[in-house]
């Protein structure tokens, strides 16, 4: 019987916060407790574990951290360093800079890390956060660590009411607890619904996130000169968090970063060839 994510959810893990002494026996003796009654499984399938909220040997394997080679400014990730261009930019951020500063990601979106995204996107596992969250802040540590707050790329009002929770501020808000800082979960909103982007081309992305997001009036003396990070789950081609980047900027933001827990291959750089 697999341990009910509302059980295990602020135990052992990834991206755990740091405990006062007290609270840290507590928590230990608690987990034991939990540990003896419902034995830790692996987060992804049902193989037993030494610790809750990890992962078992074969589903870590299956997970691709994104390390170099990858986009200086995007992070899309590069078969061989030989297919970056002028300052370590991939054809794409050479042809047209994005106007957010840099992205990064913790995973490769692959058959791995779809095994915890999707049940964590579509599947109630909130339990995840802690984990990707903490992959997050590995992969990019200088980006938390400059970060005078964060927030998430919005959900537009009703799909948050038939999805009950929005992936990308549960990240923003374990991220910002992993990097004592700040964080807005409603800085930004979706002024219109859009479609799902999955199978349509960076063009026809662009244009349907075009003016798809604003700052909220009340939020914006807060960011006033600020560097924002905007957390999200999967970076696909970009589209969606220069959008949401373009509206903090316009709105006071000094600069914008993006943090997602997966990164989408470019189809155009799988190939091999520089």
């Amino acid at each position: 019987m697999r341990r009910p994510a509302a059980a295990y959810a602020g135990w052992s893990g990834w991206g755990q916060r740091r405990l006062n002494p007290a609270r840290q026996v507590f928590h230990r003796l608690g987990g034991a407790v939990l540990d003896a009654l419902l034995p830790p499984h692996c987060l992804t399938c049902d193989n037993p574990v030494e610790r809750q909220g990890t992962l078992c040997a074969t589903c870590w394997r299956d997970l691709h951290l994104l390390t170099p080679p990858f986009c200086a400014c995007c992070g899309v990730p590069f078969l061989h360093a030989g297919q970056a261009g002028p300052g370590g930019l991939c054809p794409a951020c050479l042809e047209r800079r994005p106007v957010y500063h840099v992205a990064r990601a913790a995973f490769r979106y692959d058959a791995g890390a779809k095994r915890l995204l999707l049940p964590f996107k579509h599947a109630d596992r909130t339990d995840l956060a802690a984990t990707l969250a903490g992959q997050m802040a590995r992969a990019a540590p200088d980006l938390l660590a400059r970060a005078d707050l964060l927030a998430p790329v919005p959900l537009h009002w009703r799909r948050l009411v038939s999805r009950r929770y929005n992936q990308a501020a549960l990240l923003s808000g374990a991220l910002a607890r992993h990097g004592r800082k700040p964080w807005i979960p409603d800085l930004l909103r979706r002024t219109r619904p859009t479609p799902s982007l999955g199978e349509r081309g960076a063009a026809e992305r662009a244009l349907l996130v075009e003016g798809a997001f604003a700052v909220r009036a009340a939020a914006r003396a807060r960011i006033a000169g600020s560097r924002v990070l905007l957390v999200d789950d999967v970076m696909t081609s970009g589209a969606t968090v220069e959008a949401c980047a373009e509206a903090l900027l316009a709105a006071g933001a000094r600069a914008v970063d993006v943090l997602a827990a997966a990164r989408v291959p470019d189809p155009r750089l799988e190939g091999g060839r520089p």
